[in-house]
């Protein structure tokens, strides 16, 4: 036989409201100073474990808020959004394994460094709103 519905729960065991902070996503860790030099951070831990390094949290010099691949995510998410172009993928790959920006002097790197700066429009707004950088790429 069927019992009688539940009582309702006395008032001290309610679930309780929790409000969220208005501020963007804070972390652990040192941030950025630029989003450039997250990419570069990032790609050169990549690299790192793609020759069979093991990279693991907490262990650096600095600590930082994120992981490598968080920084690659983003870009990845932009890309996937049709922000970025493959264009812009593969100047931030080449210039990122060089561990520097393309030169505007440089007649070769010219279309380079506009890919880059319209690469750094975008990614450094997201790395800020997630704490992982501070500033803004320039």
């Amino acid at each position: 036989m069927l019992s009688p519905a539940a009582p309702a729960l006395p008032a001290a065991h309610r679930s309780e409201i929790v409000l969220l902070k208005a501020e963007p996503y804070q972390a652990d860790g040192e941030p950025f100073t630029t989003a450039e030099e997250a990419w570069f951070w990032a790609v050169q831990a990549h690299d790192a474990k793609a020759a069979g390094a093991r990279v693991v949290a907490g262990c650096g010099r600095v600590a930082r808020p994120c992981e490598p691949q968080d920084v690659l995510r983003v870009v990845d998410r932009l890309y996937r959004m049709r922000k970025l172009t493959r264009d812009h993928l593969h100047v931030l790959v080449h210039y990122g394994r060089r561990q520097s920006a393309p030169e505007p002097d440089r007649f070769r790197e010219q279309r380079a460094h506009s890919l880059w700066l319209e690469a750094f429009d975008l990614i450094a707004p997201a790395l800020r709103d997630k704490g992982i950088a501070r500033g803004i790429a320039r």
